[in-house]
């Protein structure tokens, strides 16, 4: 067991099975020991979770399901590199986009749900650059998705 596998039993989460594109792409492209991996929409075991920040969901809301988006991009580091997560040496940087109406302005404490729970797992190797956008609209009515850049053994 990885030290991150270890770390995400301490905080009683699991990763989910690497889901499947949704449209013509990949899941991830590896160039080098550069892994960037597609967007994660957030969804849990009980299925997508949908909103709209600034409307029908609140921040506290909104983070939560960007956390189940960065345990997504873990999904997909650990298929990418053959079940074996101590591969990954660090997060590089996060992506995220938040449904949200045109007055929200917390996108980023949103995709601080992401940002905490990958330090919460990697320490420094899990500090990462960052953008965090509104828009319009998300794929399937969902509240958010973040895309990765990770580097990887």
């Amino acid at each position: 067991m990885s030290d991150i596998e270890s770390r995400l039993a301490e905080l009683n989460l699991t990763l989910p099975a690497a889901p499947a594109p949704a449209a013509n792409y990949v899941p991830y492209v590896q160039t080098g020991s550069t892994l960037f991996v597609s967007g994660q929409v957030s969804q849990s075991a009980d299925g997508l979770i949908k909103g709209k920040l600034g409307a029908d969901m609140d921040t506290a809301a909104g983070a939560k399901a960007a956390e189940t988006c960065a345990l997504g991009l873990l999904a997909q580091v650990r298929a990418a590199c053959g079940n074996d997560l101590s591969r990954l040496k660090r997060v590089v940087k996060l992506t995220g986009f938040v449904n949200s109406t045109g007055d929200f302005t917390e996108q980023p404490q949103v995709v601080n749900g992401a940002s905490d729970l990958l330090v919460a797992l990697l320490g420094d190797a899990g500090k990462h650059s960052r953008s965090a956008v509104s828009a319009a609209a998300l794929p399937m009515g969902v509240a958010v998705e973040i895309e990765g850049i990770f580097e990887i053994a």
